[in-house]
């Protein structure tokens, strides 16, 4: 009885990855037009690791996003209400963490990542830019789903407490 469970929990997880997934590669082609795959073989040339630290890197980078997403709504949602009271707009702390998003990004060859994060950093829009962070987060599954779905459940969990 306690294996049949174990499969069950399984086959559950397993179906909510693929939701995950396919929501997400509907965010992603909805935002770039594009069904960009991401390729470690760029960042390993180019960097001279190897393939197994680049996955690494890019299972952190994937942890890094999801989590700050919520760090970037929240700033979204006081410049929002700041918007709201007719007061100056200060993007500088939005700005500040799509910088250190940015950089890893870059150096691991994530294009998506690359683009989004730029636009997080220049733009003004804010409706606009809660869409970015909507297809950040959406990118980051895609490229690394399990860790994507373990990192989200997680968050759940502590924000149960």
């Amino acid at each position: 009885m306690n294996e049949l469970r174990k499969v069950e929990r399984r086959d559950s997880k397993k179906q909510e990855v693929r939701a995950l997934v396919e929501k997400a590669k509907a965010t992603c082609y909805s935002f770039f037009q594009n069904d960009y795959r991401y390729s470690d073989f760029e960042a390993i040339e180019e960097l001279g690791l190897d393939d197994e630290l680049i996955h690494q890197l890019v299972e952190d980078y994937v942890i890094q996003i999801i989590t700050s997403v919520d760090q970037f709504k929240d700033l979204l949602n006081k410049l929002q209400s700041t918007q709201d009271e007719h007061e100056v707009l200060d993007f500088t702390e939005l700005r500040e963490l799509a910088h250190k998003n940015l950089g890893v990004a870059r150096n691991l060859r994530i294009k998506d990542g690359e683009v989004i994060l730029n636009d997080l950093m220049k733009k003004d829009d804010l409706a606009y830019l809660f869409v970015c962070l909507e297809t950040l987060r959406a990118c980051a599954i895609r490229l690394k789903p399990e860790c994507a779905f373990k990192t989200i459940k997680l968050i759940e969990v502590k924000n149960t407490f």
